[in-house]
Protein backbone atom coordinates (compact mmCIF):
# COMPACT_ATOMS: atom_id res chain seq x y z
CA UNK A 1 0.00 0.00 0.00
CA UNK A 2 1.73 3.41 -1.10
CA UNK A 3 2.76 5.85 2.12
CA UNK A 4 1.53 9.41 1.78
CA UNK A 5 2.85 11.78 4.10
CA UNK A 6 0.85 14.64 5.37
CA UNK A 7 3.78 17.30 6.38
CA UNK A 8 1.77 20.32 7.03
CA UNK A 9 -2.22 20.56 7.46
CA UNK A 10 -5.35 20.11 4.96
CA UNK A 11 -8.67 20.64 4.85
CA UNK A 12 -10.82 17.80 6.21
CA UNK A 13 -12.06 17.09 2.74
CA UNK A 14 -8.58 15.88 1.55
CA UNK A 15 -8.31 13.85 4.74
CA UNK A 16 -10.76 12.01 3.62
CA UNK A 17 -10.22 11.87 -0.22
CA UNK A 18 -6.74 9.58 1.24
CA UNK A 19 -8.87 6.90 3.63
CA UNK A 20 -8.70 4.07 1.13
CA UNK A 21 -6.03 2.45 -0.82
CA UNK A 22 -2.77 4.44 1.26
CA UNK A 23 -1.17 4.54 4.74
CA UNK A 24 -1.77 8.37 5.86
CA UNK A 25 0.95 9.16 7.40
CA UNK A 26 0.50 12.37 9.70
CA UNK A 27 4.06 13.96 10.20
CA UNK A 28 2.91 17.70 10.59
CA UNK A 29 4.47 17.75 14.36
CA UNK A 30 7.75 16.39 13.23
CA UNK A 31 11.34 17.92 13.04
CA UNK A 32 13.70 17.79 10.38
CA UNK A 33 14.89 14.62 11.37
CA UNK A 34 11.56 13.11 11.95
CA UNK A 35 10.49 13.72 8.44
CA UNK A 36 14.34 12.62 7.22
CA UNK A 37 13.16 8.91 8.90
CA UNK A 38 9.39 9.24 8.22
CA UNK A 39 10.40 10.31 4.22
CA UNK A 40 12.42 6.89 3.18
CA UNK A 41 9.21 5.08 3.10
CA UNK A 42 6.91 7.25 1.40
CA UNK A 43 5.39 7.39 -2.28
CA UNK A 44 4.43 10.58 -1.92
CA UNK A 45 4.16 14.10 0.00
CA UNK A 46 1.72 16.74 0.78
CA UNK A 47 3.05 20.06 1.79
CA UNK A 48 1.93 23.70 2.16
CA UNK A 49 3.81 26.72 2.67
CA UNK A 50 5.56 25.04 5.92
CA UNK A 51 7.48 22.59 5.56
CA UNK A 52 10.91 23.01 3.32
CA UNK A 53 11.97 19.62 0.94
CA UNK A 54 14.73 20.24 0.20
CA UNK A 55 17.42 17.85 -1.96
CA UNK A 56 18.69 16.48 1.10
CA UNK A 57 15.01 14.86 2.28
CA UNK A 58 14.59 14.55 -1.50
CA UNK A 59 17.30 12.22 -1.66
CA UNK A 60 16.55 10.11 1.59
CA UNK A 61 13.35 9.05 -0.65
CA UNK A 62 13.76 6.53 -2.58
CA UNK A 63 10.25 5.37 -3.47
CA UNK A 64 9.03 9.36 -3.71
CA UNK A 65 7.03 9.78 -6.88
CA UNK A 66 4.95 12.98 -6.16
CA UNK A 67 5.34 16.00 -4.11
CA UNK A 68 1.60 17.99 -4.52
CA UNK A 69 1.80 21.26 -2.67
CA UNK A 70 -1.93 22.10 -1.50
CA UNK A 71 -1.65 26.07 -2.66
CA UNK A 72 0.19 27.82 -5.73
CA UNK A 73 3.61 28.44 -5.07
CA UNK A 74 6.84 25.68 -4.92
CA UNK A 75 9.16 27.61 -3.36
CA UNK A 76 9.54 25.53 -0.66
CA UNK A 77 10.38 22.64 -3.15
CA UNK A 78 13.71 21.53 -4.83
CA UNK A 79 12.10 21.19 -8.10
CA UNK A 80 15.54 20.33 -9.26
CA UNK A 81 16.25 17.89 -7.36
CA UNK A 82 13.02 16.58 -7.56
CA UNK A 83 13.14 16.20 -11.49
CA UNK A 84 16.39 14.98 -11.58
CA UNK A 85 14.48 12.08 -9.50
CA UNK A 86 11.76 12.01 -12.02
CA UNK A 87 9.31 12.76 -9.42
CA UNK A 88 6.35 14.72 -10.45
CA UNK A 89 5.41 18.15 -8.50
CA UNK A 90 2.12 19.05 -8.28
CA UNK A 91 0.19 22.22 -7.38
CA UNK A 92 -3.10 23.89 -7.29
CA UNK A 93 -3.59 26.70 -8.97
CA UNK A 94 -7.30 27.18 -9.39
CA UNK A 95 -8.36 26.67 -6.07
CA UNK A 96 -8.16 30.73 -5.26
CA UNK A 97 -9.18 32.42 -7.80
CA UNK A 98 -12.74 33.08 -6.57
CA UNK A 99 -11.45 33.35 -2.83
CA UNK A 100 -8.43 35.90 -4.06
CA UNK A 101 -11.53 37.93 -6.18
CA UNK A 102 -13.74 38.07 -3.41
CA UNK A 103 -11.21 39.61 -0.80
CA UNK A 104 -10.40 42.19 -3.90
CA UNK A 105 -13.93 43.53 -3.58
CA UNK A 106 -14.07 43.28 0.39
CA UNK A 107 -11.19 45.37 0.26
CA UNK A 108 -13.08 47.77 -2.33
CA UNK A 109 -15.91 48.09 -0.48
CA UNK A 110 -14.06 48.40 3.00
CA UNK A 111 -11.63 51.28 1.16
CA UNK A 112 -14.76 53.18 -0.14
CA UNK A 113 -16.89 53.05 2.50
CA UNK A 114 -14.10 53.73 5.19
CA UNK A 115 -15.27 50.72 7.71
CA UNK A 116 -12.22 50.08 9.32
CA UNK A 117 -12.03 53.65 10.62
CA UNK A 118 -15.84 54.04 11.40
CA UNK A 119 -15.12 50.57 13.15
CA UNK A 120 -12.29 51.56 15.05
CA UNK A 121 -14.04 55.19 16.40
CA UNK A 122 -16.88 53.75 17.74
CA UNK A 123 -15.08 51.03 19.06
CA UNK A 124 -12.87 54.13 21.35
CA UNK A 125 -16.26 55.51 22.40
CA UNK A 126 -16.89 58.11 19.10
CA UNK A 127 -19.89 58.21 17.00
CA UNK A 128 -17.77 59.54 13.77
CA UNK A 129 -20.59 59.55 11.45
CA UNK A 130 -19.49 63.03 9.49
CA UNK A 131 -15.92 61.39 9.23
CA UNK A 132 -17.50 58.11 7.89
CA UNK A 133 -19.47 59.15 4.89
CA UNK A 134 -18.03 57.01 2.20
CA UNK A 135 -18.69 56.73 -1.55
CA UNK A 136 -20.39 54.55 -3.94
CA UNK A 137 -18.84 52.15 -6.66
CA UNK A 138 -22.07 52.53 -8.62
CA UNK A 139 -21.15 53.81 -11.88
CA UNK A 140 -17.61 54.52 -11.02
CA UNK A 141 -14.80 53.50 -13.44
CA UNK A 142 -12.58 50.42 -12.08
CA UNK A 143 -9.70 50.09 -13.99
CA UNK A 144 -8.40 45.88 -13.25
CA UNK A 145 -4.28 45.88 -14.11
CA UNK A 146 -4.00 42.21 -15.95
CA UNK A 147 -7.21 40.04 -17.04
CA UNK A 148 -6.36 36.51 -15.77
CA UNK A 149 -8.63 34.46 -14.23
CA UNK A 150 -8.45 36.23 -10.93
CA UNK A 151 -8.98 39.88 -13.08
CA UNK A 152 -11.95 38.02 -14.96
CA UNK A 153 -13.82 37.11 -11.97
CA UNK A 154 -13.27 40.61 -10.31
CA UNK A 155 -14.70 42.01 -13.51
CA UNK A 156 -17.80 39.73 -13.50
CA UNK A 157 -18.82 41.20 -9.59
CA UNK A 158 -17.69 44.69 -10.26
CA UNK A 159 -20.13 44.49 -13.32
CA UNK A 160 -22.96 43.38 -10.30
CA UNK A 161 -22.01 46.98 -8.92
CA UNK A 162 -22.69 48.86 -12.59
CA UNK A 163 -19.10 49.91 -12.62
CA UNK A 164 -17.70 50.61 -15.69
CA UNK A 165 -14.57 48.86 -16.27
CA UNK A 166 -11.18 49.57 -18.13
CA UNK A 167 -8.67 46.82 -18.82
CA UNK A 168 -5.10 47.02 -19.43
CA UNK A 169 -3.32 43.89 -20.66
CA UNK A 170 -1.06 44.19 -24.03
CA UNK A 171 -1.24 39.61 -23.83
CA UNK A 172 -5.13 39.73 -23.64
CA UNK A 173 -6.68 40.01 -27.33
CA UNK A 174 -9.50 43.20 -26.86
CA UNK A 175 -12.02 41.06 -28.40
CA UNK A 176 -12.18 38.82 -25.41
CA UNK A 177 -11.78 41.81 -22.70
CA UNK A 178 -14.72 43.58 -24.33
CA UNK A 179 -16.72 39.79 -23.91
CA UNK A 180 -16.14 40.50 -20.43
CA UNK A 181 -18.00 43.87 -20.51
CA UNK A 182 -14.66 45.81 -20.37
CA UNK A 183 -12.72 48.42 -22.57
CA UNK A 184 -9.57 47.90 -23.24
CA UNK A 185 -6.92 50.25 -22.50
CA UNK A 186 -3.50 51.31 -22.34
CA UNK A 187 -2.04 51.56 -19.00
CA UNK A 188 -1.62 54.64 -18.46
CA UNK A 189 -4.97 55.74 -19.52
CA UNK A 190 -6.21 53.26 -17.35
CA UNK A 191 -4.41 55.14 -14.67
CA UNK A 192 -6.04 58.41 -15.34
CA UNK A 193 -9.82 57.66 -16.44
CA UNK A 194 -9.77 54.75 -13.19
CA UNK A 195 -11.76 55.70 -10.02
CA UNK A 196 -10.38 52.74 -8.11
CA UNK A 197 -7.39 50.25 -9.59
CA UNK A 198 -7.01 47.03 -8.92
CA UNK A 199 -3.59 45.06 -9.80
CA UNK A 200 -3.57 41.14 -10.59
CA UNK A 201 -0.79 41.32 -13.14
CA UNK A 202 1.80 38.05 -12.41
CA UNK A 203 5.61 39.60 -11.15
CA UNK A 204 8.29 39.61 -13.60
CA UNK A 205 11.03 41.68 -14.70
CA UNK A 206 8.57 44.24 -16.77
CA UNK A 207 5.86 44.31 -13.82
CA UNK A 208 8.27 44.73 -10.84
CA UNK A 209 7.14 48.36 -9.35
CA UNK A 210 4.79 48.76 -12.47
CA UNK A 211 3.26 51.01 -10.04
CA UNK A 212 5.53 53.86 -8.91
CA UNK A 213 5.89 57.76 -8.29
CA UNK A 214 5.39 58.53 -12.22
CA UNK A 215 2.06 56.22 -12.74
CA UNK A 216 0.81 57.24 -9.33
CA UNK A 217 0.92 60.81 -10.36
CA UNK A 218 -1.07 59.83 -13.35
CA UNK A 219 -4.27 58.86 -11.01
CA UNK A 220 -7.01 61.47 -10.00
CA UNK A 221 -6.26 62.56 -6.44
CA UNK A 222 -9.59 60.66 -5.52
CA UNK A 223 -8.69 57.23 -6.59
CA UNK A 224 -8.27 54.28 -4.74
CA UNK A 225 -5.35 51.48 -5.25
CA UNK A 226 -6.11 48.10 -4.54
CA UNK A 227 -3.09 45.02 -4.64
CA UNK A 228 -3.78 41.72 -3.95
CA UNK A 229 -1.75 40.06 -6.36
CA UNK A 230 2.18 40.19 -5.66
CA UNK A 231 3.95 42.97 -3.69
CA UNK A 232 6.52 44.12 -5.83
CA UNK A 233 4.11 45.35 -8.40
CA UNK A 234 4.24 48.43 -6.07
CA UNK A 235 6.74 50.72 -5.09
CA UNK A 236 6.16 51.22 -1.22
CA UNK A 237 7.60 53.98 -0.86
CA UNK A 238 6.52 56.30 -3.84
CA UNK A 239 3.19 55.06 -2.86
CA UNK A 240 3.46 56.07 0.96
CA UNK A 241 4.86 58.76 -0.36
CA UNK A 242 1.27 59.82 -2.57
CA UNK A 243 -0.93 59.31 0.12
CA UNK A 244 0.41 61.08 2.43
CA UNK A 245 1.03 64.19 0.07
CA UNK A 246 -2.70 63.24 -0.62
CA UNK A 247 -2.37 62.86 -4.45
CA UNK A 248 -4.64 59.94 -4.46
CA UNK A 249 -7.28 59.11 -1.50
CA UNK A 250 -6.24 55.62 -0.80
CA UNK A 251 -4.69 52.28 -0.59
CA UNK A 252 -5.42 48.49 0.34
CA UNK A 253 -2.94 46.08 0.30
CA UNK A 254 -2.99 42.36 0.79
CA UNK A 255 0.42 41.68 -0.44
CA UNK A 256 3.71 43.55 0.45
CA UNK A 257 7.31 43.83 -1.09
CA UNK A 258 9.12 42.04 1.91
CA UNK A 259 7.03 39.96 4.02
CA UNK A 260 5.72 39.91 7.14
CA UNK A 261 6.91 43.40 7.14
CA UNK A 262 5.16 45.93 5.01
CA UNK A 263 6.48 49.59 4.58
CA UNK A 264 6.40 51.02 8.51
CA UNK A 265 5.26 53.94 6.83
CA UNK A 266 1.82 53.09 5.23
CA UNK A 267 1.27 51.36 8.43
CA UNK A 268 0.85 55.10 9.74
CA UNK A 269 -1.60 56.09 7.52
CA UNK A 270 -5.37 56.09 7.91
CA UNK A 271 -6.17 56.23 4.62
CA UNK A 272 -4.41 52.48 3.84
CA UNK A 273 -6.36 49.28 5.04
CA UNK A 274 -4.16 46.21 5.04
CA UNK A 275 -4.25 42.41 5.45
CA UNK A 276 -2.22 40.20 5.56
CA UNK A 277 -1.58 38.23 2.50
CA UNK A 278 -4.56 36.53 3.26
CA UNK A 279 -6.85 36.70 -0.33
CA UNK A 280 -7.05 32.97 -0.49
CA UNK A 281 -7.07 32.21 3.07
CA UNK A 282 -10.76 31.15 3.12
CA UNK A 283 -12.60 27.45 4.03
CA UNK A 284 -13.76 26.92 0.82
CA UNK A 285 -10.39 27.88 -0.98
CA UNK A 286 -8.33 25.64 1.51
CA UNK A 287 -10.62 22.54 1.01
CA UNK A 288 -10.83 22.82 -2.60
CA UNK A 289 -6.98 23.03 -2.72
CA UNK A 290 -6.92 20.11 -0.24
CA UNK A 291 -8.58 18.06 -2.83
CA UNK A 292 -7.29 19.14 -5.80
CA UNK A 293 -3.67 18.20 -4.04
CA UNK A 294 -4.75 14.66 -3.03
CA UNK A 295 -6.54 13.84 -6.11
CA UNK A 296 -3.24 14.38 -7.72
CA UNK A 297 -1.11 12.26 -5.48
CA UNK A 298 -4.23 9.70 -6.16
CA UNK A 299 -3.15 9.93 -9.77
CA UNK A 300 -0.10 9.77 -9.75
CA UNK A 301 0.27 6.61 -7.45
CA UNK A 302 -2.41 5.13 -9.81
CA UNK A 303 -0.17 5.26 -12.92
CA UNK A 304 -2.02 8.31 -14.26
CA UNK A 305 -0.42 12.35 -14.95
CA UNK A 306 -1.52 15.08 -13.02
CA UNK A 307 -3.91 17.96 -14.00
CA UNK A 308 -0.98 20.46 -12.85
CA UNK A 309 2.78 18.86 -12.88
CA UNK A 310 5.08 22.22 -11.94
CA UNK A 311 8.54 20.52 -13.53
CA UNK A 312 8.98 18.03 -16.25
CA UNK A 313 5.91 15.30 -17.76
CA UNK A 314 6.23 11.84 -16.81
CA UNK A 315 8.12 10.31 -19.23
CA UNK A 316 10.17 7.37 -18.91
CA UNK A 317 13.80 8.02 -17.93
CA UNK A 318 14.87 6.76 -21.62
CA UNK A 319 12.24 9.35 -23.25
CA UNK A 320 13.02 12.34 -21.36
CA UNK A 321 16.35 11.94 -21.68
CA UNK A 322 15.80 12.03 -25.59
CA UNK A 323 13.82 15.38 -25.49
CA UNK A 324 14.90 17.27 -22.76
CA UNK A 325 17.34 19.24 -24.62
CA UNK A 326 14.39 19.97 -27.13
CA UNK A 327 12.05 21.14 -24.35
CA UNK A 328 14.55 23.48 -22.84
CA UNK A 329 15.28 25.02 -26.80
CA UNK A 330 11.37 25.10 -27.43
CA UNK A 331 10.69 27.45 -23.73
CA UNK A 332 14.10 29.42 -24.40
CA UNK A 333 12.61 30.27 -27.87
CA UNK A 334 9.11 30.92 -26.59
CA UNK A 335 10.54 33.32 -24.12
CA UNK A 336 12.18 35.19 -26.93
CA UNK A 337 9.26 35.53 -28.28
CA UNK A 338 7.33 36.90 -25.67
CA UNK A 339 9.90 39.49 -25.28
CA UNK A 340 9.07 40.38 -28.75
CA UNK A 341 5.39 40.56 -28.70
CA UNK A 342 4.10 43.83 -29.17
CA UNK A 343 0.59 43.28 -28.73
CA UNK A 344 -1.73 40.36 -28.24
CA UNK A 345 -0.75 37.13 -30.48
CA UNK A 346 -3.37 35.53 -32.56
CA UNK A 347 -1.24 32.68 -33.87
CA UNK A 348 1.36 30.22 -32.50
CA UNK A 349 3.49 27.56 -34.01
CA UNK A 350 6.17 25.34 -33.41
CA UNK A 351 8.24 23.02 -36.27
CA UNK A 352 10.68 20.07 -35.25
CA UNK A 353 13.25 18.34 -36.85
CA UNK A 354 15.06 15.92 -35.12
CA UNK A 355 15.94 11.57 -34.94
CA UNK A 356 12.35 10.05 -33.47
CA UNK A 357 10.62 13.82 -32.18
CA UNK A 358 7.13 13.08 -34.51
CA UNK A 359 5.75 11.26 -31.12
CA UNK A 360 7.03 14.21 -28.92
CA UNK A 361 5.76 17.40 -30.74
CA UNK A 362 2.71 17.81 -28.12
CA UNK A 363 5.27 17.86 -25.37
CA UNK A 364 7.77 20.11 -27.35
CA UNK A 365 5.18 22.52 -28.27
CA UNK A 366 3.82 22.84 -24.35
CA UNK A 367 7.51 23.46 -23.29
CA UNK A 368 7.51 26.04 -26.23
CA UNK A 369 3.76 27.48 -24.80
CA UNK A 370 5.04 27.91 -21.32
CA UNK A 371 8.04 29.88 -22.35
CA UNK A 372 5.94 32.37 -24.55
CA UNK A 373 3.33 32.47 -21.50
CA UNK A 374 4.95 32.25 -18.38
CA UNK A 375 6.12 35.60 -18.59
CA UNK A 376 2.66 37.08 -19.72
CA UNK A 377 0.20 35.33 -17.57
CA UNK A 378 -1.09 35.98 -13.82
CA UNK A 379 -0.86 31.93 -12.77
CA UNK A 380 1.40 29.56 -13.08
CA UNK A 381 2.01 27.98 -16.28
CA UNK A 382 2.76 24.65 -17.27
CA UNK A 383 3.12 22.11 -20.08
CA UNK A 384 -0.34 20.68 -19.43
CA UNK A 385 -2.54 23.88 -18.68
CA UNK A 386 -0.39 25.49 -21.33
CA UNK A 387 -2.58 24.77 -24.26
CA UNK A 388 -5.31 26.02 -22.36
CA UNK A 389 -4.35 29.27 -21.16
CA UNK A 390 -3.25 29.63 -25.00
CA UNK A 391 -7.03 28.90 -25.84
CA UNK A 392 -8.08 31.14 -23.57
CA UNK A 393 -5.90 34.02 -24.78
CA UNK A 394 -7.55 33.56 -27.86
CA UNK A 395 -4.32 31.71 -29.72
CA UNK A 396 -4.30 29.70 -32.67
CA UNK A 397 -1.88 27.11 -32.04
CA UNK A 398 -0.47 24.47 -34.59
CA UNK A 399 2.73 21.97 -34.37
CA UNK A 400 4.56 20.24 -37.23
CA UNK A 401 7.78 18.73 -39.14
CA UNK A 402 10.36 21.13 -40.93
CA UNK A 403 13.43 20.86 -41.87
CA UNK A 404 16.19 23.36 -41.44
CA UNK A 405 17.40 25.12 -44.71
CA UNK A 406 20.84 25.64 -42.87
CA UNK A 407 21.22 22.12 -42.79
CA UNK A 408 21.20 21.25 -38.68
CA UNK A 409 20.05 17.84 -37.57
CA UNK A 410 18.35 19.04 -34.79
CA UNK A 411 16.17 22.06 -35.08
CA UNK A 412 12.96 23.63 -33.98
CA UNK A 413 11.88 26.68 -35.64
CA UNK A 414 9.03 28.72 -34.05
CA UNK A 415 6.33 31.49 -35.73
CA UNK A 416 4.10 33.73 -33.17
CA UNK A 417 1.76 36.24 -35.16
CA UNK A 418 -0.52 39.22 -34.06
CA UNK A 419 -2.75 40.75 -36.86
CA UNK A 420 -0.17 42.61 -38.90
CA UNK A 421 3.26 40.54 -38.34
CA UNK A 422 4.55 37.51 -37.98
CA UNK A 423 8.36 36.78 -36.26
CA UNK A 424 9.98 33.78 -36.83
CA UNK A 425 13.01 32.73 -33.45
CA UNK A 426 14.40 29.39 -34.55
CA UNK A 427 17.01 27.31 -32.40
CA UNK A 428 19.04 24.12 -32.90
CA UNK A 429 21.32 21.47 -30.78
CA UNK A 430 24.63 20.66 -31.34
CA UNK A 431 26.57 17.76 -31.34
CA UNK A 432 26.69 17.68 -27.42
CA UNK A 433 23.21 19.17 -27.25
CA UNK A 434 24.27 22.66 -26.64
CA UNK A 435 21.24 24.87 -27.66
CA UNK A 436 22.22 27.60 -29.99
CA UNK A 437 19.97 30.47 -31.33
CA UNK A 438 20.34 30.71 -34.94
CA UNK A 439 17.56 32.84 -36.15
CA UNK A 440 15.48 36.31 -34.29
CA UNK A 441 13.48 38.12 -36.71
CA UNK A 442 15.20 37.44 -40.12
CA UNK A 443 18.83 37.88 -38.58
CA UNK A 444 21.18 35.06 -38.23
CA UNK A 445 22.55 33.98 -34.99
CA UNK A 446 24.72 31.68 -32.91
CA UNK A 447 23.72 32.63 -29.86
CA UNK A 448 23.70 30.60 -26.17
CA UNK A 449 20.67 31.32 -24.81
CA UNK A 450 22.05 31.72 -21.18
CA UNK A 451 22.24 34.12 -18.37
CA UNK A 452 20.74 37.39 -19.31
CA UNK A 453 20.46 38.92 -23.59
CA UNK A 454 19.88 41.89 -24.66
CA UNK A 455 18.34 42.17 -28.20
CA UNK A 456 18.96 45.78 -29.79
CA UNK A 457 18.27 46.96 -33.04
CA UNK A 458 20.35 49.34 -34.93
CA UNK A 459 18.92 51.63 -36.82
CA UNK A 460 21.98 52.54 -38.93
CA UNK A 461 24.41 49.31 -38.71
CA UNK A 462 26.70 51.38 -41.26
CA UNK A 463 27.89 54.11 -38.56
CA UNK A 464 30.60 52.94 -36.65
CA UNK A 465 31.29 52.62 -32.72
CA UNK A 466 27.60 51.22 -31.63
CA UNK A 467 29.05 48.34 -30.01
CA UNK A 468 31.30 50.70 -27.81
CA UNK A 469 28.55 52.88 -27.16
CA UNK A 470 27.03 49.92 -25.53
CA UNK A 471 29.66 48.92 -23.98
CA UNK A 472 30.12 51.95 -22.27
CA UNK A 473 26.92 52.18 -21.03
CA UNK A 474 27.22 48.73 -19.33
CA UNK A 475 30.33 49.15 -18.31
CA UNK A 476 29.68 52.24 -16.43
CA UNK A 477 26.74 50.48 -14.94
CA UNK A 478 28.59 48.28 -13.37
CA UNK A 479 27.01 45.10 -15.58
CA UNK A 480 29.23 42.29 -16.57
CA UNK A 481 29.28 41.60 -20.56
CA UNK A 482 29.86 37.87 -21.63
CA UNK A 483 29.65 38.39 -25.06
CA UNK A 484 28.83 40.28 -28.08
CA UNK A 485 27.34 39.09 -31.01
CA UNK A 486 26.24 41.28 -34.11
CA UNK A 487 24.06 39.29 -36.36
CA UNK A 488 24.09 38.39 -39.60
CA UNK A 489 22.44 40.71 -42.39
CA UNK A 490 19.86 43.55 -42.06
CA UNK A 491 15.75 43.58 -41.68
CA UNK A 492 14.16 46.65 -43.01
CA UNK A 493 17.60 48.41 -42.34
CA UNK A 494 18.39 47.31 -39.63
CA UNK A 495 20.94 45.08 -37.90
CA UNK A 496 20.29 43.00 -35.16
CA UNK A 497 23.06 42.72 -31.88
CA UNK A 498 23.14 40.19 -29.14
CA UNK A 499 24.64 41.14 -25.70
CA UNK A 500 24.93 38.32 -23.16
CA UNK A 501 25.27 40.03 -19.88
CA UNK A 502 25.03 38.58 -16.62
CA UNK A 503 22.64 39.38 -14.07
CA UNK A 504 19.56 41.61 -14.58
CA UNK A 505 19.61 44.89 -16.37
CA UNK A 506 17.59 47.87 -14.65
CA UNK A 507 15.04 49.36 -16.60
CA UNK A 508 17.11 53.00 -16.69
CA UNK A 509 19.77 51.19 -18.06
CA UNK A 510 17.90 49.62 -20.80
CA UNK A 511 15.99 53.32 -21.16
CA UNK A 512 20.24 54.96 -21.75
CA UNK A 513 20.41 52.19 -24.41
CA UNK A 514 17.25 53.37 -26.04
CA UNK A 515 18.16 56.89 -26.07
CA UNK A 516 21.03 56.50 -28.40
CA UNK A 517 19.95 58.50 -31.72
CA UNK A 518 20.53 54.99 -34.12
CA UNK A 519 18.80 52.56 -31.56
CA UNK A 520 15.64 51.17 -32.80
CA UNK A 521 14.28 48.87 -30.03
CA UNK A 522 15.97 47.16 -27.04
CA UNK A 523 14.40 43.91 -25.35
CA UNK A 524 16.23 41.76 -22.48
CA UNK A 525 15.56 38.22 -22.22
CA UNK A 526 16.35 36.66 -19.29
CA UNK A 527 17.12 32.43 -19.28
CA UNK A 528 18.62 32.02 -15.98
CA UNK A 529 16.11 29.98 -13.55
Amino acid sequence: MPVVLVCDPIAEEGLTLLESGVEVVDVCACDREGLMDAIAQADALIVRSATEIDAGLIGAAPRLRVIARAGVGVDNIDLDAATRRGIAVVNTPTGNTIAAAEHTMAMMLALVRRIPSADAALRSGRWAKREAIGRQLYRNTLGIVGFGKIGRQVAGRALGFEMELLVADPYVPEERIRDHGAKPVELDELLRSSDVVTLHASLSDATYHMVGARELELMKPEALLINCARGALVDETALADALAAGRIAGAALDVFETEPEPHPRLLELGNVIVTPHVAASTEEAQALVAREAVEQVLEVLGGGRPRWPVNVPALTREEFSAIAPYLSLAERLGRIQAALLSGPAERAATYVHGPETEDYLRIINGHFLVGLLEPLADEPVNYVNAPVLAAERGLQVSRGTAADPRGYSRYVRTEVGDASSEVTVAGALLDRGEARIVEIAGCGLDLAPEHTVLLIWNGHPERPGFIGMVGQILGDSGINVLGIQVGRGTVNGCGLMAVCVRGGVDREVLQHIRGLEVTERVEAVGFDE
